[in-house]
């Protein structure tokens, strides 16, 4: 398992739910933690690592519990948002781009947990923020298409080159092209999410 990065056609898949939290399911929430770890990121989208099944992790660092955990988010669903706030964003799968973007300031989300116990939360400043992230990649938002076209326009550089590897690491042969991707990401869904 490794984290994608854009423009790699999993970050624009719509995630289906899980059919069932399984042992499959902990282990890939276990390898995403680990990941997400690794690259200091403070959430990961199960998009991200080439599975579009709606599950994130987010890091110890934005506990919303303020136990210092990491935590496993599976289905989830934000219920409610209010306030504004503004902040700089990245995100792990478009590797040194940041911008300010304007979210909600709080969130309620109500999800599974690794466990599939359910639960519902309200949260507000840097763990909402990172659980709207989150949840905008499994609907295949990235936080790019937020920016007003000015400051993405400023991105532009960036996100050109990093298509420019994208397409080199598939002439290489290093990535699948695209429609064995595309299949990949089909059979990804079956095994996850069911028919």
């Amino acid at each position: 398992m490794e984290i994608v990065l854009y423009p790699h056609p999993a970050l624009r898949r719509v995630a289906r739910p899980v059919a069932e939290v399984t042992d499959s399911v902990r282990k890939v929430a276990a390898e995403m933690i680990r990941l997400m770890d690794e690259h200091n990121g403070l959430g990961l989208a199960a998009n991200q690592v080439a599975l579009p099944i709606r599950l994130f992790v987010l890091s110890a660092q934005v506990d919303p519990w303020g136990e210092g955990k990491p935590r496993v988010f599976i289905n989830p669903e934000i219920l409610q948002r209010s306030g504004q706030e503004v902040r700089e964003e990245g995100c792990l799968s478009l590797p040194g781009l940041y911008a300010e973007l304007s979210r909600p300031a709080r969130v309620v989300v109500r999800a599974l947990n690794e466990a599939g116990e359910p639960f519902e939360l309200e949260v507000g400043e840097l763990p909402a923020r990172v659980i709207q992230h989150e949840w905008d990649h499994l609907r295949g938002i990235l936080f790019i298409d937020r920016l007003m076209p000015a400051v993405l326009r400023s991105l532009l550089p960036g996100l050109r080159e990093l298509e420019r590897l994208h397409r080199q690491r598939q002439r290489s042969g290093e990535l699948p092209p695209d429609p064995e991707i595309e299949r990949m990401l089909q059979e990804a869904e079956l095994a996850y999410a069911g028919a």
